[in-house]
């Protein structure tokens, strides 16, 4: 039995604007066959909403929280709760 889809809010914090980390993200998650979207805050964190199987979405967190990612990430806070919309692809916004 596969896993439900579930959510993931990631607040990626750290030098991750400017340096391919939307791309990078956008990449990993289509890998693992997410959807949802990366985007830029004023405030220099990237947003990841990601959706699907908790699994793939617990890998794309991993990934994002380890040391092979564009930029330099400090922290990523994350929540994950039951998918509010549906959404189609992963985009760059």
């Amino acid at each position: 039995m596969s896993d439900p889809d579930m959510r993931l809010t990631a607040w990626v914090h750290g030098w991750v604007q400017g340096v391919g980390f939307r791309w990078w993200t956008r990449c990993r998650a289509l890998e693992l066959g997410l959807t949802g979207y990366a985007v830029n805050y004023p405030d220099g964190r990237v947003l990841v909403v990601a959706q699907g199987p908790r699994e793939r979405g617990e890998e794309l967190l991993q990934l994002l929280q380890g040391g092979a990612t564009p930029g330099r990430v400090t922290k990523v806070v994350a929540d994950w709760s039951q998918p509010t919309e549906q959404i189609t692809g992963f985009g760059e916004r």
